[in-house]
Parts: structure tokens; sequence; C-alpha cells
């Protein structure tokens, strides 16, 4: 029967019946929310934010001004209008090159995310078991592997597991814990102690220091990144164009409450010179709990953190992944060996790839003393690669919105172009501050920190992926009739 035949509907007697459309596992757009949030928003950053006072409501609020708002709702209205997630949106705008560049860049800035927040889990656990194991590389390696690893395996499960667990490890690793840090930061001013952080007007922005200050507010736009990853799994609400917005707007909500209010319960109990940045949030946690005789409590929480963070990190491994994983098989742009699916349809090889790339930078940390340094500036270099794609999805919403002004949206997001050039601007600012040293360069020259990240952003973010799109071969394709209703 001819596509024509089928399109005017009905079967000539004798056909096979048509394919059965495949079961889909739908989500609720609440657990979508919760799948959104748990990939930006943590408790990590609330002791160094809470030096800052009252002034850390402002670092937070500006970026989300012209980084997360720009950002949420811009994607929200793509979402809305085309399934695919990164790769459709720049494709449909811009052109298919731009689109595989954009989705390979959200994959690659994986490649270093998880060795570091999974660092942050293998020192957390050691503040709960010996805080001396903090700086042993053999346990922060051995946690590495295991918590990864255990993660690839539960992400092959399908995205019903990943959402059930990340959306548990949200409530109860980060809200909870938020919760309870408000809640006693609240006590104690109603017991009517004085807040350690003054919290008069005159303390409402930070004290100006020239490059410096402007490095921290543009460093907190990066805070907010991946709002828009989980939009590869649209296809999994029952009524994306409607259900997807709510998503959006509830993960922006839980987001600034869950990065300002804890942040400012710190600040209240404890002074800023008592404030460790490199214990982090877990000594936050026991000097709080210290003024109501709770330190018992410090350990407990500190396992629900790293629940949260094992939740975050599992939205990450469903998410680029999995986009990657769909345009390549429908257009051929990765070898079929990368391509294989379990029997859960889930990208296990690409999952594997990239446990093997986490094991190896894991055993830096047990073999080599000194690899903070390096392992940082790789780190710098992912970021840049992942700023490319919210250039290029700035750039490809404009010119949907001008070439295909009819195509049908869920949504549309008010004053668009407007929202896209701050958020343009705010990636491009954000791209250009990557490029000036911090103090974990060590010392070295200028010169050579601008050429070891362009050059790797180069290499990782242009060199590789026009390498796979140049070698592309038509047999890479999957013929696979599921995709064109995943991608189009």
């Amino acid at each position: 029967m001819s596509a024509q035949d089928a399109a005017a509907g009905g079967a000539p007697a004798g056909a096979a019946a048509p394919a059965r459309l495949p079961v889909v596992n739908y989500i609720s757009w609440v657990t979508l929310a919760f799948m959104i949030t748990s990939s930006v928003a943590s408790l990590r950053a609330a002791p160094s934010m809470a030096v800052y006072g009252l002034a850390a409501v402002f670092l937070y609020l500006l970026p989300a001004i012209v980084f997360l708002l720009p950002t949420s709702l811009v994607s929200a209205e793509l979402a809305s209008g085309w399934n695919g997630g990164v790769y459709k949106w720049v494709s449909e705008g811009i052109s298919a090159p731009m689109g595989f560049l954009a989705v390979w860049c959200q994959f690659a800035m994986t490649i270093f995310y998880y060795p570091s927040l999974l660092a942050y889990v293998a020192s957390t656990l050691a503040y709960v078991f010996d805080p001396s194991l903090a700086s042993n590389g053999l346990w922060t390696a051995a946690v590495i592997m295991v918590c990864f690893w255990s993660g690839v395996f539960v992400s092959s499960q399908g995205t019903k597991s990943v959402a059930g667990l990340s959306s548990l490890g949200l409530i109860i690793g980060t809200l909870l814990p938020g919760v309870i840090l408000v809640v006693l930061g609240t006590v104690f001013l109603g017991q009517g102690n004085e807040p350690a952080a003054p919290m008069d007007s005159d303390h409402l922005l930070p004290a100006w220091a020239g490059l410096a200050s402007l490095v921290l507010i543009v460093n907190n736009f990066l805070s907010y990144s991946g709002m828009e990853m989980n939009a590869v799994h649209v296809s999994s609400l029952r009524k994306p164009g409607r259900e997807f917005p709510r998503s959006m707007f509830l993960a922006v909500a839980l987001v600034l409450l869950i990065f300002i209010l804890p942040a400012l319960a710190i600040s209240w109990v404890v002074p800023a010179s008592e404030i460790s940045l490199t214990s982090g949030v877990m000594q936050a946690f026991d000097a709080v709990f210290g003024q109501f005789g709770l330190t018992w409590m410090t350990p407990l929480l500190g396992i629900m953190l790293v629940i949260a963070s094992l939740g975050g990190m599992l939205t990450w491994l469903a998410g680029p992944s999995k986009g990657l994983l769909l345009v390549s098989r429908k257009y051929g742009y990765l070898p079929l060996g990368l391509q294989k699916l379990n029997k859960h349809g889930v990208q296990q090889n690409l999952l594997v790839i990239q446990g093997l790339i986490t094991t190896v930078i894991a055993l830096l940390y047990a073999f080599i003393p000194d690899v903070s340094s390096a392992y940082w500036i790789l780190s710098v270099i992912t970021t840049q690669v992942y700023l490319v794609v919210y250039l290029l999805m700035f750039i490809a919403a404009m010119r949907l919105r001008r070439i295909r002004p009819d195509h049908p949206r869920g949504f549309r997001a008010p004053a668009l172009h407007l929202l896209c050039v701050v958020g343009l601007l705010a990636s491009v600012a954000a791209m250009l501050i990557g490029f000036v040293p911090s103090s974990q360069f060590g010392g070295g020259s200028t010169l050579q920190y601008v050429l070891i990240v362009g050059g790797g952003l180069v290499v990782v973010g242009l060199l590789i992926p026009w390498l796979f799109y140049r070698f592309r071969k038509p047999s890479w394709k999957s013929a696979d009739p599921e995709l064109t209703e995943a991608i189009e």
C-alpha cells in the first residue's frame, strides 16, 4: 500500500494489520517538573552563597532574570511545538548540522559533570562515616565508580524508573533538607536572636570588587543550566503542549526557592567568617544543628543529600544521551554499535561508553595526587561547550518565530525576541568569563589558559561532532518507525 493510500485511511483486503503502536509509559507534568528541578537545583552552593547574606538574593535573582527566565520560556515554547528536544529545534530553526552540533554539545558536557558531582557525593559520604576519607583518592574513586555504574543500571531500566527515583531524590534529598534549614533558621530568629548577617536594605547588593564580582554573577548563570535538557521527555506527557510549560514554570519556582531560602537560613545562623567553603553544606548543616543540640542529625542529612545528588545524576544520564541516540538512529550520525538499545529501549551502549570515561577519570583521583587543577580546566571546557547549546537554541527560536509563525505551539513565550536577545547576551557573557583564569589554575600564564580552554572548546565542541557528521553513513540510519513519532 502506498503512502497516499495509508494517508487516505483503510487497508486493502488481505493486507497485514498495521503495526501496533508502542506503549508509552506516561509521566505526569509534576513528575517532569521534579525531574527538571533535580537536574538543576541542589543545596551544594548554599554555604558559598550564604557568605553574602541578604545579597545572595540579588546574586540569584539577576541571573534568573537574564538567563533562567529566557531559557525556561523559550524552551517551553519550542518543546510545545516541536518534539525531539534541542536537535529538532535547532535543525528546524537553523540547519541539520547545527542541530547535531547542539545535541552533541548537550551530551558532551556531561562527560565531566558526572565525576564532579560524584566527587561531591564521596566527600559528603566521608563526612557521614569518617571525615578523613574526604582527602582519600581511593575512596573518591571507589564512590564515583560504584555510584555511576549503579546509575547506568537504573537508567537502563527505562524512563519510568528514572522519573520515579529522581523525583524521590529531589523530595528526600533537596526539598526536605531545605525545608529543615529554613524552619530552623526561622525558629532561630523567632527566639529573638540577631541574624548573623545583616538583613537591612543597605546589604541588598554585594560589595563591588571589579572583575571578581562580575565573574561571581556570571558564574551563577550556569547554576541554572539544564532547564531545557528534559524537553527530550516531552513525548512522555499525555498533553505535551499544555503540560510541558506547566512543568517548566513549577520547576522555575522550585529552583529559585531551593537556591535562595536555604542560603539565607544559613546566613541567619552561621557568621560568614565561620562558614567553610571547603567543608561545604555538611559543615553548614552541622553548625545550624549545633544551635539546637541536633548535631546527631548531620549524618542523616548527609545521606539525604547523597540521595538528591544521585537523583540529579539519573536525570542527566537519561536526558542528553537519549536525545543524541534518537537523532543518530534517525539520521545515521553515530556508528550502529553506539545506537544499540536494550530490551527497555534504552541507549545502554552510550551509557557504557560514558561509564568507561568516568571510570578513567575516577582512577585519576586514586593515582594522581594533584588532579584537581587539570580536572577543573576540563570542567571549564565542558561548560563552554554547553553554552554553545544555548547560543544555538536562542537563535533558532527567533528564526522559527519568523519563518514558522503559524506552526502550532501549545505555548507562545511573551516578547520572545527580547527574551532571546537577553539570553544570547547572558550566554556570551558567561562564555567570555570562562576565559578568565581562576585561582584553581595555579598561577599559569593567562595566554596558556586561554589556549587550553579555547583549544578544548574547538576539539570537543566542534571537531569531534564535525568528524561524526562528515563520516556518517546511510547504513547507520535506523528504519524504526517509532523514531519518526519521537523526533518529528
